[in-house]
């Protein structure tokens, strides 16, 4: 009878890690868009206008023509911290293909300022954008790093909330590029 017992508990385990397993897996993926989003694919990009560090405004209607990939990110997140290096190769890579990207800090300008003197990247960086920002640009569930790949004719192709590894944002940015 002991055996039995001692079965039926390493079964129940194993059952309990198997969907423990399940679980993580499938809720550590990052969503491609956000219930209840106010963007969404095949709609008109919102144009906003944010100052870049130096405090000049712009707008995201400056790169209309191009593919642009919209990052938000902020100093505090360490997966965006991440990612930066990786969008900062693929805009010098992909470039003449038609792809720019725009990040989009959502954090004050000092700490963004005293970030990128350490970290630089070569793409344009805008500062100020809230969690209103984020939900208007489809990421409801305010998660960061979050992306927006915008066609040139200024309409959202794709969001994705999470960060990319370089395989997955090839695999993203390749059906859009110009040949």
């Amino acid at each position: 009878m002991l055996n039995r017992q001692n079965l039926l508990i390493v079964a129940i385990a194993m059952l309990g890690a198997l969907l423990g397993l399940y679980a993580g897996s499938y809720l550590g993926q990052p969503r491609l868009t956000a219930p209840g989003a106010t963007l969404g694919p095949g709609e008109r990009l919102t144009d906003l206008q944010l100052p870049d560090i130096g405090g000049h405004p712009h707008r995201l209607s400056e790169w209309d023509g191009k593919l642009v990939l919209v990052n938000f990110w902020a100093t505090w997140c360490a997966p965006c911290r991440e990612e930066m290096p990786l969008l900062d190769r693929a805009r010098q890579e992909l470039s003449p293909r038609g792809l720019e990207v725009v990040g989009v800090a959502i954090d004050d300008a000092e700490a963004v300022d005293a970030f990128l003197k350490a970290s630089p990247v070569k793409y344009p960086i805008l500062v100020g954008g809230d969690n209103d920002t984020l939900y208007r640009f489809g990421d409801g569930g305010d998660v960061l790093p979050y992306s927006v790949l915008v066609a040139p004719d200024g309409k959202v192709l794709a969001q994705r909330a999470g960060s990319f590894s370089e395989h997955g944002l090839s695999r993203w940015l390749e059906p859009h590029l110009n040949r």
